[in-house]
């Protein structure tokens, strides 16, 4: 099949059910467009689980707060069309703002707990608005499965417990975080990056690497986030949002020595770009 692009929710849906009328198993990615390789390594996992693939490019002006970059984010759906053609994806749904939050929209949706931390606390009412345009999709596509970067790992475990507590009937899988050569997470907002601040932008991996590693060998966890810390300034990226390690399940803030699995996650600008990133601690008396 060749890529087919719809713009309305009627259209994506005539799709769905023609598929669901022939018995196939369908599986959405969720994206702001300006595609890379880790969107398409999602599409690629997607496959893996279903017949056929959606995947929405739709850049949500609802989770960007007043001084983000909503109007700056890059919007490239031409080139994003012939990278989802080449991957064989079948179909791409690129609605309009207007289509997605028609004259009249009053619904909001709050999720407690894991969302009053890292950029939760840093982008206030980010992740109402994400919560809001994911349950939106979930619900226009009605997929078997969703499938969502563990970049934005936060992102993820929100998404499990709304989809859970709303009864929405989807599985969402998190895919594996997708990065450069040297170690760079990528992602979309990489462009805003100047050729120096791309070299410097590694900073943030290889101080994740190094307190992974040692967090999960037993040593202390506050030394090795304030050393962390001072890196990461040191190179230039300022502010750093955060710097911690969580519970991998419940994003409970960790102290001591990691004695369950754990991710260390971090966020900080440099230049125009605010980066996140984070890697999973598995302690060394539980690996297997």
């Amino acid at each position: 099949m060749t890529l087919t692009t719809v713009h309305t929710v009627a259209d994506l849906r005539a799709q769905v059910s023609e598929w669901r009328a022939a018995g196939l198993k369908i599986a959405l990615v969720p994206t702001m467009g300006a595609l890379h390789d880790g969107h398409i390594s999602l599409t690629q996992l997607a496959r893996t689980y279903a017949d056929r693939v959606i995947v929405s490019v739709f850049v949500n002006p609802t989770q960007f707060g007043p001084t983000e970059d909503f109007a700056a984010y890059p919007r490239t759906l031409p080139a994003d069309q012939k990278i989802l053609a080449d991957a064989r994806v079948e179909l791409c749904f690129a609605p309009s703002v207007e289509e997605m939050y028609p004259a009249g929209f009053a619904t909001r949706l709050h999720i407690d707990n894991l969302t009053d931390m890292l950029c939760g606390a840093a982008r206030p009412g980010h992740f109402d608005g994400m919560a809001q345009i994911v349950t939106k999709l979930l619900l226009q596509a009605l997929p078997d499965i969703a499938l969502f970067g563990e970049k934005d790992y936060q992102q993820l475990m929100v998404i499990k417990r709304f989809v859970t507590d709303l009864n929405i009937p989807v599985e969402i899988i998190g895919g594996p975080i997708h990065r450069e050569a040297d170690g760079l997470a990528m992602s979309s907002r990489n462009r805003y990056l100047s050729p120096d601040e791309r070299k410097t932008a590694t900073t943030l991996s290889q101080v994740l690497s190094s307190i992974a590693e040692r967090a999960s060998r037993g040593d202390a966890i506050e030394p090795l986030l304030e050393n962390g810390r001072q890196q990461i300034a040191s190179v230039g990226f300022d502010p750093v949002d955060y710097l911690e390690i969580r519970d991998a399940e419940n994003l409970e803030l960790l102290h001591g020595k990691i004695d369950r699995p754990a991710r260390v996650f971090v966020a900080a600008r440099l230049g125009k770009a605010r980066l996140i990133d984070n890697m999973a601690i598995i302690p060394a008396n539980t690996a297997l």
